[in-house]
């Protein structure tokens, strides 16, 4: 099991910035993959970005050149830094680590979740 705890969020002005962080607990030495996803009112989540732990990176296109995901493997953490934000922005953002374990000819993997954090982006 893996607990994911998020901060930072809340409301900011179109053109701002925020800045969000992850910290994972648990069986953290199993995490492959670290980041964000996002779900809008009324939306799907979606992926926003993520990092696996040899850094290779996933960014949605809506918020390529604006959003730097980044990782520290070693303290368990994934920090979103939010530049440049848009109304269409606005989301409950969903700390992300999957976790995989097992033999190498039968890899198994499993999702977790943080609780999720409100980011508005309104004027």
């Amino acid at each position: 099991q893996v607990h994911l705890v998020e901060s930072g969020g809340g409301l900011v002005q179109p053109g701002g910035s925020l800045r969000l962080s992850c910290a994972a607990s648990g069986r953290t030495r199993s995490i492959s993959v670290m980041g964000w996803h996002r779900q809008a009112p009324g939306k799907q989540r979606e992926l926003v970005a993520t990092l696996t732990t040899n850094g290779r990176a996933n960014v949605a296109d809506s918020v390529k050149g604006r959003f730097t995901v980044s990782r520290d493997n070693a303290r368990n953490t994934v920090d979103l830094q939010m530049n440049r934000l848009k109304p269409e922005d606005t989301a409950v953002y969903y700390c992300y680590a999957e976790l995989q374990y097992g033999p190498v000819e039968r890899v198994m993997r499993d999702d977790y979740w943080g609780q999720g954090t409100q980011v508005t982006v309104s004027a």
